[in-house]
């Protein structure tokens, strides 16, 4: 059976198998399920929802639910991810190196960051962004960018809400959904992952990198232009999305596009950290060495300035990078060139052994 059509794709990373305490109740293909991951019995699983542990150990509880292109990650040999039993993941969310507690509810394109512990029984509300290292109490309503308890929920709204989740995500998947990459060209150590797909050209220069659930897709009447480039050492993570039109798209050398990310047509520069969930308006320019926050949007045609952390909604300039978050740039590049020699081997013993 071709990797991309399990369901789930089940690989190991350097050698640790992920550990199913019980039996799934439903995957859906392009799901997958990677490296250190131990998870819970009864979970769902829909279109190109990803788990993946590799510089740390991803523990999910009983009857997780994860809606399509849900992402749930680590950070590397920092913070692991925690989640309890009975959680609800919407589409496109990202849980990424936190605590969730039991019967938690993340909606549609929430992220939950680093370090961030949320109560059990809480709600984050769509689109909204827990921060880094927050904290927010059980049994609370929480939105906004950063996320803040609103108020107090009871049981049956909770109820509710893990059932419009569900709701929302059963709705039919994009069309490109079952497409397998066809248009790309990969140079020497260039990784693509079993469950990218792409319908418009794509080249991955030395080293770069394109990750699950990823989908690069032509607009209406662009199939045939300049597409996407990778340039040397970057990386586009789980589940981004990149539409390109006439235009295309230009990404730099040892750039990093957090998961979840939506691009168009534009430049990104080299040594660029593009912070999970964002969305870039067609025509943005990032200059190089520039941090942008996660959950930032841009404005069509926009220009972030060379040197800055920027973010918001839409992102502005706040402050001078230093030392430390350029460092962060440089390690991000360098960490997932080796997370990628790692699945290009579990990839390829996987797809010998079909």
């Amino acid at each position: 059976m071709p990797l991309h059509t399990r369901a789930p794709l089940i690989l190991p990373y350097e050698g640790v198998h992920p550990v199913l305490h019980g039996p799934l109740a439903h995957a859906e293909p392009g799901s997958a399920i990677l490296g250190r991951v131990t998870l819970g019995p009864g979970a769902v699983l829909q279109a190109f929802a990803t788990l993946r542990a590799d510089g740390h150990v991803i523990h999910a509880g009983a009857e997780l639910f994860m809606g399509p292109h849900a992402t749930v990650h680590i950070a590397h040999a920092v913070y692991g991810t925690a989640i309890g039993a009975r959680v609800s993941v919407g589409r496109n969310a990202v849980v990424h190196a936190c605590t969730v507690g039991d019967d938690c509810v993340v909606q549609a394109d929430a992220a939950i960051l680093d370090g961030a512990h949320v109560g059990a029984g809480s709600v984050v509300a769509a689109g909204s962004v827990v921060f880094s290292r927050a904290v927010l109490p059980p049994g609370h309503w929480c939105a906004g960018s950063p996320a803040v308890p609103v108020r107090l929920i009871g049981l049956d709204e909770l109820r509710a809400a893990h059932a419009a989740v569900r709701a929302a995500a059963a709705t039919p998947t994009d069309p490109i959904a079952a497409a397998v990459p066809q248009r790309v060209v990969a140079d020497a150590g260039a990784y693509v992952a079993a469950t990218a797909r792409c319908s418009a050209p794509v080249h991955l220069a030395e080293d770069a990198s394109l990750w699950f659930g990823c989908v690069v897709q032509a607009q209406d009447g662009a199939a045939s232009g300049p597409g996407v480039h990778l340039a040397a050492g970057c990386n586009v993570q789980d589940n981004s999305v990149i539409s390109t039109g006439l235009e295309g798209l230009q990404i730099g050398a040892e750039c990093t596009v957090g998961h979840n990310v939506r691009l168009h047509d534009g430049r990104i520069g080299a040594r660029v950290l593009i912070g999970m969930g964002s969305v870039l308006a067609p025509g943005t320019v990032v200059q190089d060495q520039v941090l942008l926050a996660a959950g930032s949007t841009t404005t069509p045609g926009q220009v972030l300035e060379s040197g800055w952390l920027w973010g918001g909604r839409t992102a502005r300039a706040i402050a001078r990078l230093d030392e430390r978050k350029l460092d962060l740039l440089r390690r991000s590049a360098i960490t997932y060139r080796e997370y990628a020699r790692g699945f290009a081997q579990s990839q390829a013993a996987a797809a010998a052994g079909s």
